[in-house]
């Protein structure tokens, strides 16, 4: 019985596909938001042959990555990097527009370092634009790693292939969840324990859009749970706290929770 077991286990070993460790592929995401900002990384940075040396060197770690992924064998490994690396100005744009989102919506925000170093909504979101960047490039497995990183470090679970624009500012975030096909549009705030979510998780609709879309300048506070492909919340809306929404609401809505709250005062002898 133990050597079938044994067996069993030693097949389930040699069939399992080679990724990269999630050590590994976190230190690439660390080492590459450190180079765009300072205010992550110890490195001492005194020339541009420095910033060059260390893209050069990033490059050919993500090569690296690529070329130990098994599933990866038949992609142009260097090629796909170097297309990653093109994009990499306009991830530090976008990330740039995601700080002045938090500093400017957030009255406890008192830096651009505070933001960058302490922010774990910022945190999570340069985490997913980098992920998402790997993921148009149909890179398997690692944008979906990234992701849970940040997922683990900051509560904030973001789907690689959720779509979302820039200035985009989560206050707090723990427990919020973007699935797949979510679009997010520009200048959205998402406030802890909101939930883009599926109203199905039906297998058979791996291909459709289960996720809502969220048009330009919406608000949606905390607890608030958004659910359906077919849900699509209208531009400068107010989703309240606590919200359950699986319809779509026209632009400039305020949807709110109404809830009710007992308060019975104890009899003054106790």
């Amino acid at each position: 019985m133990k050597k079938t077991f044994y067996s069993t286990l030693l097949q389930q070993h040699q069939s399992m596909e080679a990724v990269p460790s999630n050590q590994a592929i976190g230190s690439f995401v660390d080492d590459l938001i450190g180079l765009m900002f300072p205010e992550k990384t110890e490195q001492d940075i005194q020339g541009l042959e420095d910033i060059e040396k260390g893209f050069l060197d990033l490059e050919a770690g993500l090569i690296r990555l690529f070329e130990s992924t098994r599933a990866c064998k038949q992609c142009d490994n260097a090629e796909k990097a170097a297309q990653f690396f093109e994009v990499v100005p306009e991830l530090y744009r976008l990330l740039n527009t995601d700080i002045e989102a938090l500093l400017s919506g957030d009255p406890a925000a008192r830096s651009r370092f505070e933001i960058i170093r302490a922010y774990p909504g910022f945190l999570a979101v340069a985490f997913y634009r980098i992920a998402h960047a790997l993921y148009q490039l149909d890179i398997p497995f690692l944008p979906r790693i990234i992701t849970e990183i940040a997922h683990s470090r900051t509560g904030i679970d973001i789907h690689p292939a959720a779509q979302v624009g820039e200035y985009f500012f989560i206050d707090h975030g723990t427990g919020t969840v973007i699935g797949e096909t979510t679009r997010i549009g520009n200048h959205v705030k998402l406030y802890q324990g909101v939930t883009l979510g599926a109203l199905s998780v039906d297998k058979e609709m791996a291909d459709t859009k289960r996720h809502p879309t969220v048009e330009d300048h919406v608000i949606i506070y905390s607890g608030a749970t958004i659910l359906g492909g077919q849900t699509v919340i209208g531009h400068h809306s107010v989703i309240g706290g606590n919200v359950w929404l699986t319809k779509s609401v026209p632009p400039r809505s305020t949807v709110y929770h109404r809830a009710q709250i007992d308060v019975v005062e104890q009899p003054k002898s106790l």
